[in-house]
């Protein structure tokens, strides 16, 4: 009770709780039962993470031995196929990571509340039992046992017309018993799993018709010796969006359950499938780039169909009425992020496009470095489910205090993996940029760029798991709104930059535009703003 008086006690509006940020740092490395839940779930889904960029490159490479062209043109058909879907898939997948765990933790406590409930009922029934069938009992007694001595004396007539009116059922309850679970209505995830399904059609439907369009906005013209094979990929690969988006909807109902480990097996089990069909499918059938398509086609509706099985047996999918599903929630926070993912996505972009400008040695170096640059996102993508799932959890259950030492600790632990990233990739990069080119050109300007993409580690990932923290918040709209004007400011300073300095001002302004979007993270837990209110008047506990 102190510690909710304390929450909201009246406070300086010009006191921030900034110092939340080091609070316990030196329990950074404890394995306790904090930093176990969250490797538990974060080391899962970075490898699920990683599972698809792997998976992509071996198919690249059984495709590649078709030949050059169909190497080029799936190339172009998968960045194509995999942008569309992230402009669908980060939004669905943020919000039903955080409204499922909100959800569930919710009907966890009320179905712990009813199960305290049942067993209250039981154990009055079974003391009632007793009670009538004991020779000497009295009426008196008898309504003591029953009301714990609250109760109005009642004739023994009367006790006995009772126990003969309980269900038998309830009348061989022992408190001993265990109540049997039933399996829980989520309604949030059966609105992500119609949403999944919509926008993986709609998708479908939208490539499959426009798919020559498209890759001429990517540069296959009508003439081009790629155009053919391209929208042969394409198109087959298309008709796995749904698939695609189903199984990213479950993987964020399974983040909300803080299940990242079922996910990763279906995964690992549907890109081995994926890999052994290839050489099956692209030579023996004799399918070629088609084969290809098919192949990675089989392998998602595969994962889907696992994953939806498995979630039938642990949730009931089937909402009670049409009202109870959360369509108007899911709309609103799914628009406020997906005005950020095409701010994020405008933003790289435009540095790609501006690199271009400056020739192709310049753009062969910048995508070398902008690759090697975003590294950190699949790692730090495990720490960032973690706190996201961890926090909604808790800002559901009111439990401050968890909130803040989770928030605290992925934060923490992403700096450290930044700064372990810093030395891994300036060294690796500086010893290895030959693996990406042999060109003299190219390697000066990679070494140019290498101080900015090694040193922007710690930034970039505590970048991140900001996002996974805010998410946890349901922190949506502030999401949306600060990353638009991160975006704006980062835009205009790309521009300038870039006229001004080249190759070297487009990766100062990068770090401008990762550094804004960390200041953005900090500042709205910092100042105790926003769903951290709490934060202020107070010392962390």
């Amino acid at each position: 009770m102190a510690e909710e008086q304390d929450l909201h006690a009246p406070v300086s509006k010009w006191k921030m709780p900034v110092g939340v940020f080091f609070k316990d740092a030196r329990r950074v490395f404890k394995w306790d039962i904090l930093g176990k839940e969250i490797l538990d779930i974060a080391l899962p889904a970075a490898l699920a993470t990683a599972a698809d960029p792997i998976a992509s490159l071996i198919d690249t490479a059984f495709i590649g031995h078709i030949g050059p062209v169909e190497l080029a043109a799936a190339g172009v058909s998968i960045a194509l196929f995999n942008q569309a879907s992230r402009i669908t898939v980060f939004p669905l997948v943020s919000i039903t990571t955080s409204f499922v765990a909100e959800e569930d933790t919710v009907a966890k406590m009320n179905m712990k509340s009813e199960k305290g409930e049942q067993l209250q009922k039981a154990d009055m029934l079974d003391d009632l039992e007793k009670g009538a069938a004991k020779p000497n009992g009295t009426a008196k007694e008898n309504g003591k046992r029953l009301g714990n001595g609250k109760m109005e004396e009642a004739s023994a007539e009367d006790d006995e017309t009772t126990v003969d009116k309980l269900p038998s059922d309830l009348m061989s309850t022992n408190k001993k018993e265990k109540i049997k679970k039933q399996k829980r209505h989520i309604a949030s995830a059966s609105t992500a799993l119609i949403f999944g399904t919509i926008l993986g059609l709609l998708q479908a439907i939208f490539i499959i018709f426009s798919t020559k369009v498209l890759l001429g906005v990517m540069g296959v013209k009508s003439d081009s010796p790629m155009l053919a094979p391209a929208q042969k990929y394409l198109k087959i690969r298309s008709i796995g969006a749904p698939a695609v988006l189903l199984t990213l909807a479950m993987q964020g109902i399974f983040r909300g359950f803080k299940d990242t480990r079922t996910p990763l097996y279906v995964i690992v089990v549907g890109y081995g499938v994926n890999i052994a069909l290839d050489p099956l499918l692209i030579f023996v059938c004799g399918l070629g780039i088609r084969g290809a398509a098919l192949a990675h086609v089989l392998s998602q509706y595969l994962m889907a169909l696992v994953l939806f099985i498995i979630l039938t047996k642990k949730i009931d999918l089937l909402p009670p009425s049409i009202k109870d599903l959360q369509f108007g929630r899911f709309l609103r926070n799914g628009t406020l992020l997906l005005a950020r993912v095409v701010a994020v996505t405008f933003c790289v972009t435009l540095a790609a496009s501006l690199a271009a400008r400056e020739g192709p040695t310049p753009m062969a170096a910048f995508q070398t470095c902008l690759q090697v640059w975003l590294t950190s996102s699949l790692l730090a993508d495990g720490l960032a489910v973690a706190g996201q799932a961890i926090l909604a959890c808790a800002f559901a259950e009111k439990d401050y205090k968890k909130a803040i030492a989770t928030a605290t600790r992925v934060l923490q632990m992403s700096f450290i993996l930044g700064v372990g990233l810093t030395f891994v990739v300036g060294i690796g990069l500086y010893f290895g940029a030959g693996i990406f080119s042999s060109d003299v050109n190219v390697l000066h300007l990679i070494r140019i760029g290498l101080p900015f993409v090694a040193a922007t580690q710690p930034i970039n990932s505590l970048s991140f798991v900001f996002d996974g923290v805010n998410f946890g918040a349901s922190d949506f709209a502030y999401c949306a709104y600060s990353l638009v004007l991160v975006a704006i400011a980062s835009i205009v300073s790309l521009f300038l930059l870039s006229k001004s300095h080249g190759f070297i001002g487009i990766w100062i302004a990068l770090t401008i535009y990762m550094a804004l979007r960390t200041f953005a993270g900090v500042w709205r837990m910092g100042t105790g703003t926003g769903p951290w209110r709490f934060l202020k008047g107070r010392s962390p506990p």
